[in-house]
C-alpha cells in the first residue's frame, strides 16, 4: 500500500493534449493558483533528477512567480503526517498510514515552498475541498477560478478539479505542471478533465494569457 516507485516519463507537450469542451480563459482578477500536495513525501516516489520532476518544479515555480507579480493568490494543499486511522478513514485501506509524523516529509518541496502571503490548506481526502475551508477561502477572495498544479494528476488533482466544477468554480489543469504515477495515468487524467470538468492547458499558455 506504499507509494509506487515511479518510472521516469516525459512531460506531455501542447500537441499531445486532449481537446477541451469549453473555452474558459484564466483571468488574473478571478484566479487562484493551487499547488496541490507537492510535499517531499510524495516526491520520494520519483527520481527527482529525471522527467517529469524537473519540468514540474520549473513550471510550478514560473506560475508561482507570475502569480506573485500579478497579485494572484497562491494556495497550497498539504496532508498532515501521523494521521490516526480515524483521520485516514478509507484512505487507510487503499494507501496505508500515509505520511509519517516527520516535518521534512510533510514540508512542501523547497523549490516551490510557500512564500509570505501564501496560504497552506490542511488536506484530508483526494479532493482539496473535502473537510477543508478551500471553497470558503476562494469565496472570501472573490475568486471563482482555480489553476491546479502538483501531484498526483489522476488522484487528488483530478478529484479537486471535478469538485471545483461541482461548486461552479472553473478549474484549469496545467498539463505540464502536474505529474503522476505514469505517462498513461497522466494522459488519462488530462482526457477526463478536458472532457468532463476543466480546461487542460500548459504553463506557457497560462503565462501568455495572463
Amino acid at each position: 500500500m506504499a507509494l509506487p516507485a515511479i518510472t521516469p516519463y516525459p512531460m506531455p507537450v501542447a500537441d499531445e493534449l486532449p481537446q477541451n469542451r469549453v473555452d474558459w480563459k484564466v483571468d488574473p482578477s478571478r484566479a487562484v493558483l493551487l499547488v496541490h500536495d507537492l510535499q517531499n513525501y510524495f516526491l520520494t516516489a520519483y527520481d527527482v533528477q529525471a522527467p517529469p520532476i524537473p519540468e514540474l518544479l520549473a513550471n510550478v515555480g514560473a506560475l508561482k512567480a507570475r502569480a506573485a507579480a500579478l497579485g494572484i493568490p497562491v494556495l497550497y494543499t498539504a496532508q498532515p503526517g501521523g494521521q490516526s486511522p480515524e483521520e485516514r478513514g478509507l484512505q487507510q485501506d487503499f494507501w496505508g498510514p500515509g505520511l509519517p509524523a516527520d516535518p521534512r516529509a510533510e514540508a512542501i518541496v523547497d523549490a516551490v515552498a510557500p512564500g509570505p502571503g501564501d496560504t497552506v490548506v490542511t488536506k484530508w481526502k483526494y479532493s482539496g475541498f473535502v473537510r477543508t475551508d478551500l471553497e470558503e477561502q476562494l469565496r472570501a477572495l472573490g475568486r471563482d477560478q482555480l489553476v491546479i498544479t502538483g501531484v498526483y494528476a489522476h488522484i487528488g488533482v483530478l478529484m479537486t478539479a471535478c469538485d471545483a466544477w461541482m461548486r461552479d468554480i472553473q478549474a484549469f489543469v496545467v498539463a505540464d505542471a502536474v505529474a503522476d504515477f505514469s505517462a498513461d495515468e497522466h494522459a488519462m487524467a488530462l482526457r477526463w478533465a478536458a472532457g468532463r470538468c476543466a480546461v487542460v492547458t500548459t504553463t506557457a499558455t497560462v503565462l501568455e494569457g495572463i
